[in-house]
C-alpha cells in the first residue's frame, strides 16, 4: 500500500500497488432477505479498465428497499447493495487515463459494455450486455457501493464539480432516472404535465419537466406531506387524490382535454390506468415507476384517443446535464436528504423505510462515519 497527496485537496489517498491484494473492507452486506449486516470482506482491486472508489455517500434507493425483502428477485442474497453513490478516486487500473487518484467522483449504476448495437447508438440503459451495480439475480451479480470501496469501470465514471457535497453527489442517479424520463417523453416545451407519485423520483421528474420548459407541472399524491413539498420545489398544483377526482381536476385544468404528458412514477395498474384516463387524445403517458412487474390496460381507451406509451429505463447519458442542473439550482437534491448516518447504521435506515415510517425521503449512508455495529 502506498500513499499519494491529492493534487486539488492535499489529502493523503491510497494509491493501489500489489501489496493491497488481500486486504478487508467494511460492507453493508445482505446476508439473507430482511437481514443486514456489516461484515469485513475483501478489498476489490481496479481491473486494468477500472477505477477503485473510496465511498463517501451512497443513497438508499427504493429498489434496494425492495431487494432488501425478496420482492423483486433482483437482491439475492448474499450481495452488498447500493448503486447512487460518490467519492474519490483512490486507485486506478493500468488502462485508465481520465482519472487520477484524489479526483471526486460518481457513476453510472448501469455497466454497458460500450460495444454492442445500442451502445453505439448511444442507448446504453439497453445495452445487450448490461449489469446493474448492487444487483444480483439470474442472469449477473455485481457487489454495491453500501461499503467502503468499489471498483467500476473508468466509461461509467465522471467527475464532480468541487462545490458538489458527496450526499448531494449521490442523488444525481436519481436525478439523471428523472431527466431520462422526460427525455423519452419528447417534450418541447410548452405543455401541461402530470406527475403521479410524488417520492423521490416524483418530485425530481416535476424538476427536471420544469426545466424542459414545461408551461404548467400538476403533481398527484395520497400522501399530504409529500405534496407539500411538491408544492416547494415548484408544483403549480398538487392534487391528494386519484381515480375520478384526479380525472375531474384534471380536466377542469384543461379546458376538457387532459394533460399533454403524464409522467408516471409508481407504477401499479390503478396509477397507470388514472394516467390514460388524464391524458389528452394523442397525449403521452411515460412510465417510468415498476413496482407492478404486470398491470392490466384500458386498451380501447389507448388506441381510440391514440395515447403514446413510453417506457423509460434507467438513464442513458443524462449524468451531464443533472450535474449541470444541480450545480445550476435549477434542480434541488438538498431538501430532498432526510439523514445522511454512518454505514453501521444502515439495517436500521432499511427496517425504517421499509416499514414505511412517515416523512423519510432519501437515507445517504457514509462509510467513512463511525458509528452503529462495527
Amino acid at each position: 500500500m502506498e500513499e499519494e497527496p491529492c493534487a486539488v485537496t492535499g489529502e493523503v489517498a491510497l494509491v493501489w500497488t500489489t501489496e493491497m491484494e488481500g486486504a478487508n473492507m467494511r460492507a453493508l452486506e445482505l446476508t439473507a432477505y430482511n437481514r443486514l449486516e456489516v461484515k469485513e470482506v475483501p478489498k476489490p482491486v481496479p481491473a486494468a479498465d477500472e477505477i477503485l472508489i473510496a465511498v463517501a455517500a451512497c443513497g438508499i434507493c427504493g429498489s434496494d428497499v425492495h431487494g432488501f425483502d425478496g420482492s423483486t428477485g433482483r437482491r439475492i442474497p448474499p450481495i452488498v447493495m447500493g448503486h447512487e453513490a460518490a467519492g474519490t478516486v483512490a486507485g486506478v487500473g493500468p488502462a485508465v487515463r481520465g482519472f487520477e487518484v484524489g479526483d471526486r467522483v460518481t457513476f453510472d449504476s448501469t455497466v454497458y459494455c460500450g460495444e454492442c448495437a445500442y451502445c453505439r447508438k448511444g442507448e446504453v440503459n439497453l445495452c445487450n450486455r448490461r449489469q446493474v451495480i448492487g444487483v444480483s439475480c439470474g442472469e449477473f451479480r455485481r457487489e454495491g457501493a453500501f461499503a467502503e470501496y468499489l471498483t467500476v469501470p473508468e466509461r461509467i465514471a465522471y467527475k464532480l464539480p468541487e462545490s458538489f457535497s458527496f450526499a448531494e453527489a449521490a442523488m444525481l442517479e436519481a436525478v439523471s432516472v428523472a431527466l431520462h424520463g422526460v427525455a423519452v417523453s419528447e417534450m418541447k416545451g410548452g405543455e401541461t404535465v402530470l406527475v403521479i407519485g410524488a417520492g423521490m423520483i416524483g418530485l425530481l421528474l416535476l424538476q427536471a419537466a420544469r426545466a424542459a420548459g414545461a408551461a404548467r407541472v400538476f403533481v398527484a399524491d395520497v400522501d399530504a406531506t409529500r405534496l407539500e413539498l411538491a408544492k416547494r420545489l415548484g408544483a403549480d398544483l398538487v392534487v391528494m387524490g386519484s381515480g375520478e377526482l384526479l380525472r375531474e381536476e384534471m380536466l377542469r385544468q384543461t379546458g376538457g382535454d387532459g394533460v399533454d404528458v403524464v409522467l408516471e412514477a409508481v407504477g401499479r395498474e390503478e396509477t397507470i390506468a388514472g394516467a390514460i384516463d388524464c391524458v389528452r387524445k394523442g397525449g403521452t403517458v411515460a412510465l417510468v415507476g415498476n413496482i407492478s412487474p404486470q398491470v392490466q390496460m384500458p386498451l380501447q381507451k389507448v388506441v381510440s384517443r391514440q395515447i403514446r406509451l413510453q417506457g423509460s429505463c434507467a438513464s442513458a447519458g443524462e449524468y451531464p446535464q443533472a450535474i449541470e442542473l444541480i450545480a445550476s439550482g435549477k434542480i434541488r437534491v438538498d431538501v430532498l436528504i432526510t439523514a445522511v448516518a454512518p454505514l453501521g447504521d444502515g439495517a436500521e435506515w432499511f427496517e425504517r423505510l421499509h416499514a414505511r415510517e412517515p416523512n423519510l425521503m432519501k437515507i445517504v449512508l457514509d462509510p467513512r462515519a463511525s458509528g452503529g455495529a462495527a
